[in-house]
């Protein structure tokens, strides 16, 4: 599958919002379209990418997991999840998900620079196409516990609204006992911030990316189905075990993602 230049990619697009390199002039413009009415969309971007961080470090360092599963890996503009997990234990097992050629090429890279790490192109929204792949198989015992990582992936499903739920239900259907699973979504925060969530939600899904779905807390919840959450629960990705106090205001943004972590009994 090659490249479509022509063609906006969700990968690339958070790659722009992130200030990263490897975007083309589409995503870029789909970028800014958004960022002209929703200027504050940039920094779900950033919320994103910093829980991804936060739970990779907490889940390499107090659960004992050495296996991790990302769906949706998207682009290394920042810190990958190899990177943060394999500082802790250096053996840490990673495999990445995603169907993006220029997200498959950094693959090849990820490849020569460490045999721990991989890059398999699969239908996130396929846990039977991710789980019975060959490569997936190799590099993970899908019999212990692992890491199954779906940060900033679901509200770009595309397709009836109890989707997700069914999609993670699958999946949790096949975790082993003990595994960990971590969750970002958007949020429409159901306060005076729900028209700022609408509004962004209407210009990624009317934007040539196509997809950028708010769910409110209660539906992000149902994400997790009846997996054991970790404290503090289901919560504004800000308020996620942050390194340290707030010194400044959430900005609007911060109001519209949340997430968590939960545990397979």
């Amino acid at each position: 599958m090659g490249v479509d230049p022509t063609r906006a990619s969700i990968a690339r697009v958070y790659d722009a919002f992130l200030g990263g390199k490897d975007n083309y002039e589409i995503d870029r413009k789909v970028r800014d379209g958004v960022l002209a009415e929703a200027p504050y969309a940039r920094h779900l971007a950033y919320e994103n990418r910093d829980f991804l961080i936060r739970a990779c470090r907490f889940l390499a360092q107090q659960t004992g997991i050495r296996q991790f599963l990302d769906c949706g890996s998207g682009l290394p503009t920042a810190e990958n999840t190899h990177q943060v997990v394999q500082r802790v234990h250096p053996d840490t097992r990673v495999v990445y998900i995603d169907n993006d050629p220029v997200v498959m090429a950094h693959g090849r890279a990820l490849l020569e620079e460490n045999d721990d790490t991989t890059l398999v192109s699969a239908d996130i929204f396929d846990p039977s196409a991710v789980l019975d792949n060959e490569t997936v198989r190799k590099h993970l015992d899908l019999d212990q516990p692992y890491a199954l990582l779906h940060v900033g992936t679901l509200h770009h499903y595309e397709g009836p609204a109890d989707g997700p739920a069914e999609i993670m239900r699958e999946y949790y259907d096949r975790l082993p006992s003990g595994s960990f699973v971590a969750i970002s979504h958007f949020m429409d925060p159901e306060n005076e911030y729900t028209a700022m969530a609408r509004k962004a939600e209407e210009k990624f899904r009317h934007s040539p990316m196509g997809s950028g779905t708010f769910r409110t807390l209660d539906e992000i919840r149902t994400l997790f189905g009846d997996l054991e959450l970790v404290e503090p629960g289901v919560i504004r990705l800000a308020d996620w075990w942050q390194d340290g106090p707030r010194l400044t205001p959430l900005n609007g943004a911060q109001h519209c993602i949340a997430g968590g972590v939960a545990r397979k009994p």
